[in-house]
């Protein structure tokens, strides 16, 4: 694997680092934070090296690989294109206890948790949080930067596009398409597609916002 950077030093970051410590042969060098008041100190004994302003010092160091581990997909978005147009490999970060489909395909950058499941043909995009007890199923197609939040669970078919966000406990029922960077809240059950940009609670979900 080699020498990686997190891009991240909040909470979600302590658990993309365990995971990356479970994989032969990474080496975290350290993360970058946002915050200047991280700089120097420790994050379950890693180094907060400084800001993303030293993404292009440690690729010149050899630091050939990166990840992001930031919860809030507009700014993992962000900080993911910085990356790459820095020059660094996006890898992924898959628990040993994610069940993960032969058939199935992940891109660059996502994490997988524990207990997360991809089933059979599903398709994950670039940057995606697979989060603890997530179970993404046959034939789903998730978009870059979506966030599938602990416990959140999508049927068989569902299509999440770019940036969305589905909530803690949430289910999608099969078939159903949640737009670009929409948001479904905790708990609920989407029966009906979620138009782009727009914010769904409840059982049955409804829309909370109205164009």
């Amino acid at each position: 694997m080699g020498k990686t950077v997190i891009l991240g030093a909040g909470g979600h970051a302590k658990v993309v680092l365990e995971i990356l410590r479970l994989v032969p042969g990474c080496e975290v060098v350290g993360l970058l934070d946002a915050d200047p008041e991280k700089g120097g100190r420790l994050l379950l004994g890693a180094p907060i090296l400084g800001q993303d302003d030293m993404l292009g010092e440690l690729r010149r160091q050899g630091v050939a690989q990166a990840i992001v581990a930031i919860g809030d997909n507009h700014r993992r978005r962000e900080a993911f294109l910085r990356a790459r147009g820095q020059g660094f490999q996006l890898i992924q970060a898959v628990h040993p206890n994610a069940v993960i489909s032969p058939s199935a395909r992940l891109g660059g950058g996502t994490v997988a948790m524990a207990a997360a499941v991809v089933n059979a043909e599903a398709v994950i995009g670039e940057n995606v949080i697979l989060n603890t007890g997530s179970s993404v199923n046959h034939t789903c197609l998730v978009g870059d930067h979506a966030n599938i939040a602990p416990g959140a669970h999508l049927a068989g078919e569902v299509c999440v596009a770019e940036g969305a966000l589905i909530g803690l406990g949430a289910s999608i029922l099969p078939g159903v398409k949640v737009g670009e960077w929409a948001v479904v809240g905790a708990g609920a059950v989407v029966t009906d597609d979620v138009p782009p940009r727009r914010r769904v609670a409840g059982v049955p979900a409804r829309e909370l916002d109205q164009p």
